[in-house]
């Protein structure tokens, strides 16, 4: 998907795209500060490029998790 780049998590690549406010319509739960994501918040979603099961026919994609924007700008400091 067009807008879609690629950062550096944890030492691993991770695809990453910005959701609009209009385009989220669903709560999530944030992994980097644990509170929830209401439906038309703005945030980030960010997957691996290689699935943590390597070899199996799962994508990195089955891992995405939804972060809130400064949560995923602040990632690597985050324990």
């Amino acid at each position: 998907m067009s807008g879609d780049r690629v950062e550096r998590f944890r030492g691993e690549e991770y695809v990453v795209r910005s959701v609009t406010g209009s385009a989220a319509t669903k709560a999530y739960r944030c992994p980097g500060c644990h509170q929830p994501i209401r439906p038309a918040t703005p945030h980030t979603v960010a997957w691996p490029v290689l699935p943590s099961t390597f070899g199996s026919t799962a994508s990195g994609l089955d891992e995405r998790r939804h972060w809130h924007n400064g949560c995923w700008r602040s990632r690597e400091s985050r324990r």
